[in-house]
């Protein structure tokens, strides 16, 4: 497989600054000593992203934000802009990550303005899509992840700039995820909407993530499947042992 595997963290509401620190730097110990087959990412509280990046300067584990506004300044009390991110050292963001839709209503015309100002800032942008668990029971989760992903997608997304996560809404946080073939299911689905919207030899180099309760015991068989390019992870990423074990699944 040509693409590299992704494994990036998704800290949410977690971590004051010094756990934030211990917890990059342990990651970071570990990736001096062996370089796992994948890149790894950490996306911290926007509070602790400038100790985060400072922190592990110079070492191979990346700095994303959890959110960024669309646009680059404005009277938008409480947001953090794509450059400020990347001033501090970012150089990935998660946007339209369920929570966030969920929680303050982002539509997927939001979180494509979220990410076209990402990519305009210098940012990867990590567009997160996926159904929830009425729309999974109804039958209708390759219409809702196809509408997100064609709704979501700037136009200017290419395989560099951009990276899909595949999150099932109801396997968050639960410790449910679905079969390994329903997860097959829908990546592959998404490859070939990406295809349609990259060519097939952009589709072709389009990471496409899981993230929904991946975990150090379900990874390896996850991480083998043929367009699964990484994990989103929650919990997991949390613990430094627990993190680099979903690391060298790859």
């Amino acid at each position: 497989m040509s693409r590299r595997p992704l494994i990036a963290g998704n800290w949410k509401m977690n971590c004051l600054k010094a756990e934030g620190v211990a917890l990059a730097e342990g990651i970071a110990a570990k990736l001096r000593a062996q370089a796992p087959a994948a890149d790894l990412l950490v996306c911290p509280p926007a509070t602790v992203v400038d100790s985060v990046a400072r922190a592990v300067a110079g070492s191979r584990l990346a700095v994303g934000g959890q959110d960024c506004h669309a646009d680059k300044s404005g009277a938008h009390t409480g947001d953090i802009a794509a450059p400020m991110l990347k001033d501090l050292g970012a150089s990935y963001v998660i946007v339209g990550h369920s929570e966030r839709r969920a929680d303050h209503g982002e539509s997927d015309a939001v979180v494509r303005a979220k990410a076209t100002a990402a990519h305009a800032a210098g940012l990867i942008a990590i567009i997160c899509i996926g159904e929830t668990e009425v729309e999974r029971d109804g039958g209708r989760t390759l219409e809702v992840v196809g509408g997100q992903f064609e709704g979501s997608l700037p136009n200017g997304a290419t395989p560099d700039n951009t990276v899909i996560a595949y999150e099932p809404v109801w396997a968050i946080g639960t410790g449910r995820t679905p079969t390994t073939p329903e997860v097959a299911e829908v990546h592959g689905a998404i490859r070939a909407l990406a295809a349609k919207r990259l060519g097939t030899a952009g589709s072709a180099r389009l990471r496409i993530l899981y993230g929904g309760s991946m975990k150090p015991s379900n990874a390896k068989e996850l991480l083998a499947l043929e367009d699964v390019d990484g994990g989103l992870i929650g919990g997991a990423s949390l613990k430094v042992d627990d993190f680099w074990a979903i690391a060298q699944s790859c």
